[in-house]
């Protein structure tokens, strides 16, 4: 398989159009293991991926160290061709609790020194705060970032989770390649204003949750149990009758997928590709079945009468729950 890339913005580096979301390597979703972390990190850059996306706060440093082992005993070949995107500023207390954000310009170079130390490389391709800190201008924090690649430790800067008017803000600053924010076939809301802002400057997106942390992966159920460590344990999609109704949505898209002789995975992550060649899904394979299964999406063409389809079957805002609970949603500037 050859894959196909996509630019990062107008200023920002080629990519694989999927990119690996590692942060499920590291307890988010329950209990991790390590060696098929490493060998999926492997088989994703065997594979062509070369995009790897990871934050300092993910295991509080656990993954940055992941990615460092796997990266380091990778072929060399491989190991030169991955690009890494990190995000930084979340406060985690030793609970893993979590305690707000910090995007002071001090905080922010201190954090990429720690990163570039765990991650055991001479530079950050994508450098990007997680969260807006409500307490410092955003041109201050995107301002810390320009320096330190001014200085060679950053080569591009990228954006999470902010609305329009922050990201026309940090653009006015500096550089900005891509804006990180969950878009899925449940979680469009990025489709009313934020994607017509960064289209206008230039800017793409790497989109998470593409699967939706699994709920439309077509491999959940509703007697599932999930550990009191796994995320989805607290979040409003996955509980009670709103598990119901969106396992119903699930259901629709599967007669769609089975159709075209695809899985649910498979279909959702190529609605995701074809909403714009300035948009590339990460994918949160935390096994290389799992891998395998989303880089099969590469296949999948959706033409207009199969997109029509799916959007009926999965409209709009038909989703049940917000995509966080609702302290959560507060932090979340796209939101506002």
């Amino acid at each position: 398989m050859t894959m196909r890339t996509r630019t990062l913005g107008t200023t920002g580096p080629q990519v694989s159009a999927l990119g690996l979301g590692c942060m499920g390597m590291s307890g988010m979703y329950g209990e991790t293991d390590r060696a098929e972390s490493i060998a999926t990190i492997h088989a994703a850059l065997e594979a062509g991926v070369t995009l790897l996306d990871t934050g300092d706060f993910y295991g509080m440093g656990h993954n940055e160290l992941l990615i460092s082992e796997a990266l380091r005993t990778a072929p060399a070949a491989l190991r030169e061709n991955a690009l890494l995107s990190v995000k930084f500023g979340a406060l985690r207390d030793p609970d893993g609790a979590w305690a707000g954000f910090d995007g002071r310009p001090g905080a922010v170079k201190n954090f990429a020194a720690y990163s570039l130390q765990r991650l055991g490389v001479d530079h950050i391709d994508v450098y990007r705060p997680s969260r807006l800190d409500p307490q410092v201008p955003i041109e201050e924090t995107v301002g810390a970032i320009a320096e330190l690649v001014e200085k060679g430790w950053v080569r591009h800067i990228g954006l999470s989770e902010v609305g329009a008017d922050t990201i026309r803000r940090a653009a006015a600053t500096a550089p900005i390649a891509d804006l990180q924010i969950e878009y899925a076939l449940i979680s469009r809301g990025p489709e009313r204003e934020i994607l017509p802002t960064l289209r206008e400057l230039g800017i793409s997106v790497t989109a998470y949750g593409v699967l939706s942390r699994g709920l439309i992966s077509g491999h959940l159920t509703a007697d599932r149990q999930l550990a009191a460590n796994d995320f989805r344990a607290h979040s409003p999609r996955f509980q009670g009758e709103n598990l119901q109704h969106n396992l119903t949505l699930v259901e629709s898209l599967r007669k769609i997928a089975e159709q075209k002789g695809v899985t649910v995975a498979q279909i959702a992550i190529a609605w995701v590709l074809s909403q714009g060649d300035d948009i590339v899904p990460l994918v949160g394979a935390r096994t290389r079945e799992r891998l395998g299964e989303a880089l099969g999406a590469l296949d999948v063409t959706l033409d207009a009468a199969d997109l029509a389809a799916i959007e009926d079957a999965v409209p709009a805002d038909a989703a049940a729950g917000q995509r966080y609970a609702a302290p959560l949603m507060a932090m979340l500037d796209s939101e506002r």
